[in-house]
């Protein structure tokens, strides 16, 4: 690993015309202001994770610090990046709490983990060329957006619980993005998060009871997985979550290669294997799967210091702030109002992502393959369908994955041997 980094320039200012380079660094008190600004644009979405799934707060943030550590050793300091808990998880979580509690949902994680580690190893070998013919543009996106929309209905669910705070929530969510420049404008999801909670609390919709009981100092709630092979249809559940971290992994590896003038896709492995064995590591110990997280490219973008210094001490923070079982109680103080207000723009937002992948890749849609590719799979995911086979049930996000990998792969070969397509 490149350690120590390189101090870049007199380590005090960045002009309007360079960057700091991963392998850089500003002085050492910048640093660490820019890692808590790390901290601050990962923290809104990361801590949402654990509010909606029920999971540990406190020790989603420790395994989240630990994640991301472990990424820059596997990618040998040279990707700077922050893994933040994943919303991609959200919908098979769930479904294996609601039959097996967290311990299912773990075990889960884990099994998804593993796989994403072994393809991590698998693109260290034979590199990235399999991935982008099994999972084109169009395939890609259709997964994605729908693992974004069907979770609508757990959005309307909250929101109708408090339906005046959710909607106040949801307008500083609006609000925030157009009103404001730089970080607040980026950060318009955390934005609402503190506007709604504000307006909860002034209505007496906030609970502090658990947060005096609390200790400032402690460690956070373990939870163990628990693995039954009866459950084969959840873990089959989990599987489309797998190519949607693949996507998002490749398109962090791409989006900084870009912003740094840098071909960094030799570290794709690396960074797929990095996130695999964080979300393994986070299963085990009752955390939230991690994923790299766009808000942080958002940060450097607008800041110019790709240090991965920063993250070092971004790091660090999370996992100081992970040993403090008040910060948990904290977070678990936002009523179901702000929830409600927040994942309606956030589920949607994710499944915006799809249909950007779709855009940046210029999908043609005047072609039929691609038009009922993103078709059937995004019905069957914001439907949820479910069918039923040998006591096992398939849920829509499982249904429309395969369907849109089946359907495109069907219809692109069908059209080449018939000469239509």
């Amino acid at each position: 690993m490149a350690l120590p980094w390189k101090l870049h320039g007199d380590g005090r200012s960045v002009d309007a015309t360079s960057i700091v380079l991963p392998e850089e660094r500003l002085s050492w008190p910048r640093t660490i202001g820019f890692g808590a600004q790390h901290v601050v644009a990962m923290f809104g979405a990361t801590f949402l994770v654990p509010l909606i799934t029920g999971f540990p707060p406190a020790t989603t943030l420790l395994f989240s610090g630990i994640g991301t550590l472990l990424f820059l050793v596997i990618t040998r300091n040279r990707l700077p990046s922050y893994l933040g808990s994943s919303f991609s998880f959200l919908a098979p979580i769930a479904a294996a709490t609601k039959v097996g509690g967290i311990p299912l949902a773990l075990s889960g994680i884990i099994v998804v983990g593993v796989l994403l580690a072994l393809v991590g190893v698998v693109v260290i070998v034979v590199g990235t060329r399999w991935i982008d013919v099994l999972l084109p543009p169009v395939v890609s996106g259709a997964i994605v957006a729908l693992i974004g929309f069907n979770l609508a209905p757990t959005a309307e669910a909250n929101f109708a619980k408090a339906p005046v705070i959710a909607l106040i929530t949801l307008a500083a969510v609006v609000l925030a993005a157009v009103v404001f420049r730089g970080m607040l404008g980026r950060l318009s999801i955390s934005v609402g998060v503190v506007v709604g909670y504000v307006a909860a609390f002034v209505s007496g919709q906030v609970d502090f009871s658990s947060v005096g009981k609390a200790a400032w100092v402690g460690l956070p709630t373990f939870t163990a997985p628990s693995f039954q092979p009866s459950h084969l249809a959840i873990y089959l559940g989990f599987l489309p979550v797998v190519l949607a971290l693949i996507a998002e992994n490749v398109g962090h590896v791409k989006g900084v290669g870009q912003l740094t003038n840098r071909n960094l896709d030799s570290l794709t492995g690396r960074a797929l294997l990095a996130d695999g064995v964080s979300s393994v590591l986070a299963g085990l110990g009752g955390g939230s799967a991690t994923t790299t997280y766009g808000e942080n490219i958002g940060t450097m973008a607008a800041t110019r210091v790709f240090s991965t210094a920063a993250y070092w001490v971004a790091g660090v923070i999370a996992i100081l702030l992970g040993l403090s079982p008040k910060v948990g109680a904290i977070i678990f103080t936002v009523p179901d109002g702000v929830l409600g207000g927040v994942t309606t723009a956030l589920y949607g937002l994710i499944g915006i992502i799809g249909v950007r992948i779709w855009v940046e890749n210029k999908v043609d849609f005047s072609q039929p393959k691609n038009q009922l590719t993103a078709a059937i799979a995004l019905v069957f995911g914001i439907a949820n369908f479910t069918v039923a086979l040998g006591g096992a049930t398939f849920s829509g996000i499982i249904l429309g994955t395969v369907a849109a990998i089946v359907v495109y792969h069907l219809m692109n070969s069908i059209g080449r041997l018939r000469g239509t397509s």
